[in-house]
């Protein structure tokens, strides 16, 4: 009866999470997987916001580059005319002045810049695209002050008569080694405003000096992404880049910080820090930047951050509910399993009583047991070592007979399997010409595939080769070919600059293709997760060598995996694709004809295999 009682009580307790401190921990629980699915939502969808802002940037930035530098060559070479020199020898002659004008008029239209104009060492314009900067005075420009100085001058500015904004560079003009001029070409930033567009977000383009130039946003122009000093001040207005109107501070506040990696500069608009003009921007907005090359310009895009904090929103809710469910389910498994137990000490005392009468027969059992586990051991043992030696006789066969052919006859037997297909439908359509063509190609990559197995045994003896004078065109070609599927279906651009009949090997032309079909292949599986897949194939001699080489974009080859790289039975890829003998026998057959083959990676990228091969007497 006291048994009873007590489970009765115990099955009557309150399961799992009891009382107000349960409760607690259960919300607790919620709340911080909440949060945890918050921030983990967050980060993923800022990094991806920001991958995203920085490809536009990339891609902005490259077309501000091409418009506004694409002429920066021409005050370099106005040095060279002979109208411009002698214009600076003898500014006040009016046939010199009539003369350059008329050529820089010409320049100018030609170019589409905004102008071009020469001044002499006194910063004075006496010659120029358009006739009413004649007699103006620009020794106060900094552009002219650096070219004075020996130096390219690049700097924004606004003219003093159109009041346009434009890009302006100069470069000193010399008469032996004196500088007696400048010549500056403005380039007009017309159709950068145009390009706006492309990033989808507002942007600006601040100089050197820390004042937006160029803005998508017409307010923030010619304000100063902080607050200059008192010396800057004076500079900006002696010089009158932004023409006479005050610098006043951008209406946004940006806390920035550079990466140093990659020079992007990135940052958080706070909260309520906007100005009375940009009700259209985001409360919180991404800043991603980077420095136009070149140019002294920063480059600063604001994304808005609203759709990652809804997704961030959702995902929250999603991982508290989620863990709601589990602490109720986890709750159920906990009172369940408490009655099993219940039960199970119900019948302990049963069970105790049974084991006690039973022990000795245990004991006898575990002896019998004990006695029998042991001749089966030695049974196991025995008939491990004879299958360890059955494998490995097997083995030894099969490394002799199969270990290349898998390898080196997968593509010769695509091609066969291909060219047998189109045969027959040539010869259904009555073209038999075109099919005996294929029938022709087939029995030749039969020959090659008789051809790739005796190689094979090469590579534990030596077997004499059959040199003679093969053409390296003609086999890249062949090799091309057993890829040709492959190639078109992984979208491989395939650059071939071997010419046939240019370039001779003295070596067999048979097990010369063997060895480009391996390298081919190995450069096609290198580039298997790469973006861009490009291929290059070039040929050439060198003293009496044929220098082949085979060149991949793809990842490149590690220092670790260099070292080995020749070494049989070595392999980077996956269990059951390749046997790792490949590059073997391929070094093997170059070293056969007298040549080596190595590999290195490419200074641009990627993989890149040498066949150095005798070339013909």
């Amino acid at each position: 009866m006291t048994r009873w009682n007590e489970l009765s009580q115990s099955w009557g307790r309150p399961p799992g999470l009891r009382g107000l401190g349960g409760l607690l921990l259960a919300l607790l629980l919620v709340g911080a997987a909440a949060w945890a699915g918050y921030a983990a939502s967050t980060r993923r969808g800022t990094d991806a916001l920001r991958s995203e802002a920085k490809h536009q940037l990339d891609l902005f930035a490259s077309v501000v580059q091409g418009m506004v530098r694409r002429l920066e060559y021409v005050p370099a070479t106005l040095q060279l005319h002979p109208e411009v020199l002698a214009l600076l020898r003898q500014p006040s002659d009016a046939q010199r002045q009539q003369a350059a004008g008329d050529y820089l008029r010409r320049l100018n239209a030609h170019l589409g810049s905004a102008s071009v104009h020469v001044l002499d060492a006194t910063g004075r314009v006496i010659g120029a695209s358009d006739p009413a900067l004649l007699g103006e005075d620009l020794s106060f420009r900094p552009y002219f002050q650096e070219a004075m100085a020996g130096r390219v001058g690049r700097h924004f500015a606004i003219g003093l008569r159109d009041a346009t904004p434009g890009y302006y560079v100069s470069h000193p003009v010399h008469d032996g080694a004196r500088v007696i001029g400048v010549a500056v070409l403005k380039i007009g930033l017309g159709p950068v405003d145009q390009a706006w567009a492309l990033l989808e977000a507002p942007a600006l383009l601040a100089d050197s000096n820390q004042v937006v130039v160029l803005s998508s946003q017409p307010q923030w122009r010619y304000t100063a992404l902080a607050e200059l000093p008192p010396e800057r001040l004076a500079d900006v207005k002696a010089t009158r880049l932004y023409g006479d109107r005050p610098i006043q501070r951008l209406p946004l506040q940006v806390d920035l910080r550079i990466d140093e990696d990659s020079q992007i500069v990135e940052g958080v608009l706070p909260e309520g820090l906007r100005g009375n003009g940009e009700r259209g921007l985001a409360r919180e907005m991404l800043v991603l930047g980077r420095t136009l090359d070149g140019m002294d310009w920063r480059l600063l895009m604001f994304t808005d951050l609203r759709p990652v904090r809804q997704d961030a929103v959702q995902a929250g809710l999603l991982a508290g509910v989620s863990t709601a469910l589990l602490l109720a389910l986890g709750v159920v498994y906990g009172q369940r399993r408490r009655i099993t137990r219940q039960k199970l000490r119900a019948h302990h005392e049963l069970e105790t009583q049974v084991a006690a009468r039973t022990q000795a027969l245990s004991e006898a059992n575990e002896r019998l047991r004990t006695e029998v586990a042991e001749r089966q051991q030695a049974e196991q043992t025995l008939r491990r070592a004879q299958d360890e030696l059955v494998h490995a006789g097997k083995m030894a066969a099969l490394g002799q007979l199969a270990t290349g052919i898998t390898h080196e006859l997968t593509q010769p037997l695509g091609a066969i399997r291909t060219l047998s297909a189109n045969a027959v439908e040539f010869m259904r359509r009555g073209e038999h010409g075109v099919a005996a063509d294929n029938l022709g190609i087939m029995a030749r990559l039969a020959d090659q595939m008789g051809a790739i197995i005796e190689p094979l045994k090469g590579f534990a003896r030596k077997s004499q080769a059959r040199p003679q004078a093969s053409d390296v065109a003609q086999a890249v070609r062949h090799a091309l070919f057993l890829y040709d599927q492959r190639l078109r279906r992984e979208a491989v651009e395939v650059i071939d600059r071997t010419t046939a009949g240019a370039v001779l090997a003295w070596c067999d032309p048979n097990r010369l293709e063997q060895v480009l079909v391996n390298l081919i292949g190995n450069a096609l599986d290198a580039m298997t997760d790469s973006t861009v897949r490009r291929l290059w194939i070039d040929a050439s001699t060198e003293a009496d060598q044929v220098l082949l080489r085979v060149r991949d974009s793809g990842p490149g080859i590690s220092a670790e995996v260099l070292a080995h790289l020749f070494e049989p039975f070595f392999s980077t890829k996956e269990a059951g694709v390749g046997l790792g003998l490949g590059l073997a026998i391929s070094r093997d057959i170059a070293r056969e004809a007298g040549g080596e083959l190595s590999a290195d990676n490419h200074p641009d990228g990627g993989a890149c295999f040498t066949l150095r091969l005798p070339a013909t007497p």
